[in-house]
């Protein structure tokens, strides 16, 4: 989703817009992203503290040892030296969004939530072997159907 370093600009924009726990970081790029990415708190907690150890960003520690991240005066110059850049990584996400959410994906969103509800809503109610195996048969179909879809068109 993002190139080398461009994850600390992004950040740095979300703090910039309000101060947030790094979970919140978490889940305002998810929410960006429309549920089709959220980074790992792997990746944006080591980068918190690397923006805090820049000087871009500092933290406070509230009651109950959460951390709530600010991004600082210096933190705001950066981000503004470097507007192109976080301007390009929010376009690209806000295309890999619409490209993901858009058009005829928007069906395919649909259909897809149908079958997961008509699976899990009907299989979590079974206890028979065989027809908790004759779904799982005819998801694997649906899976070999819609991978040979994408070999015989171009993608």
């Amino acid at each position: 989703m993002f190139e080398q370093g461009d994850l600390k600009y992004v950040i740095l924009q979300l703090l910039s817009e309000k101060s947030r726990h790094g979970y919140e970081v978490i889940k305002a790029l998810e929410e960006r992203l429309g549920g089709a990415y959220s980074p790992s708190p792997g990746a944006v907690y080591p980068t918190l503290t690397m923006l805090e150890e820049m000087g871009y960003a500092r933290s406070t520690t509230e009651e109950g040892g959460k951390k709530v991240y600010e991004i600082t005066p210096e933190g705001r110059a950066y981000l503004e030296q470097n507007k192109s850049a976080v301007e390009e990584i929010f376009d690209r996400i806000g295309e890999f969004a619409s490209s993901f959410f858009g058009g005829p994906m928007v069906e395919v969103h649909r259909a897809f939530k149908n079958v997961a509800r008509a699976t899990y809503g009907t299989a979590t109610h079974l206890q028979d072997p065989e027809a908790l195996k004759r779904i799982r048969d005819a998801l694997d179909r649906a899976t070999a159907e819609i991978e040979s879809i994408g070999k015989s068109v171009s993608v």
